[in-house]
């Protein structure tokens, strides 16, 4: 069976893009994009891949008011810890998050997963109060809005403001024009005398705040349109199946110690601390090995007003053989 799926250039997928992994029963057509958000709207608009790698709050979003034409795998492609993607004008007087009451902050989407990760980070960990925040919304690194998309409504309104200055959310925060600029990407302008991170040290606090809580934010999960999966309901086992080995495969080739396959002068030194940290698979699949990370997302969408009520982490995902769970890297 043919299916295209659409997704970024990433390690654990690049096996299924080469065809060093295949999958059962499936001739999988790898259309890689390196802009999650045109995959997202793409799919979400018109439905032109048979699969893609989809926002999960987009995915969580759908789901929670019950009309959601894809289901999804749990597969998670892209997953970010967020704490070193808070970035400050140096003149704003932001010491701490809660100097960050009252700002004007800038951000993509307000309902990108990434920017729902950190205001969770913020009222969570920080007791910052999110209402007292103006959001601005719009591009980072250009003019204009981020992508094209069709965002769900919120079931309380939140104060959101459309960037329409003529500069890029980036410019802003270096002209002081907003106070600090959270979201999935790091601005140009980082290297501007006034524009710095809200924690300088975000990798220790990462770190500790993984050992603490056992959540490594989930960006993406895969999705596949409903009307495929229906037809074919036995697609969903040899696709995560697939995933799992392509997974493996960069594990594999990543520990490989005979020579680098990243330039990473100290690679082999982060894997030793990757193994001692999590245990040997940095990137589970599966519900369990991700039921904090999922239950923290689902609790802040609930928080921020995204969905009604709390979703069950297994209503979020077609079914699949225990077996296949129980495998190597679930």
């Amino acid at each position: 069976m043919k299916l295209t799926f659409a997704c970024g250039r990433y390690d654990r997928t690049e096996a299924l893009r080469t065809g060093d992994v295949l999958v059962d029963g499936i001739e999988l057509n790898y259309v890689p994009i390196d802009a999650p958000r045109e995959i997202f709207d793409r799919m979400v608009k018109n439905r032109e891949f048979d699969l893609s790698e989809l926002s999960s709050s987009e995915f969580i979003s759908m789901k929670g008011r019950c009309d959601c034409p894809f289901v999804a795998l749990p597969i998670f492609p892209s997953r970010v810890f967020r704490h070193g993607f808070i970035f400050v004008n140096k003149r704003a007087g932001i010491r701490s998050p809660k100097d960050l009451e009252g700002k004007r902050i800038g951000l993509p989407l307000y309902t990108q997963t990434a920017a729902i990760w950190i205001r969770g980070y913020l009222a969570h960990q920080y007791g910052v109060d999110l209402s007292t925040v103006t959001w601005v919304q719009g591009a980072v690194e250009k003019p204009g809005s981020h992508g094209s998309p069709q965002p769900p409504p919120l079931l309380k309104p939140a104060r959101i403001e459309i960037n329409e200055s003529g500069y890029s959310l980036s410019d802003l925060l270096a002209r002081g024009e907003i106070d600090a600029l959270i979201g999935s990407r790091q601005p140009e302008t980082l290297e501007h005398a006034d524009v710095g991170r809200l924690f300088p040290n975000y990798r220790d606090i990462e770190r500790e705040f993984y050992k603490q809580t056992r959540i490594f934010p989930i960006m993406h999960l895969v999705a596949i349109r409903r009307d495929v999966y229906e037809q074919n309901p036995w697609i969903a086992g040899n696709l995560y199946s697939g995933f799992v080995r392509a997974k493996k495969w960069a594990l594999d080739r990543m520990h490989f110690s005979a020579s680098t396959c990243y330039m990473l002068p100290w690679q082999f030194y982060d894997v030793e601390e990757i193994d001692e940290i999590f245990g040997g698979d940095p990137w589970p699949y599966g519900i369990e090995k991700n039921r904090p990370t999922l239950s923290a997302l689902v609790q802040y969408m609930v928080e921020q007003d995204f969905i009604s009520r709390a979703i069950a982490i297994e209503d979020l995902f077609v079914p699949l053989p225990v077996p296949l769970l129980d495998g190597a890297g679930a």
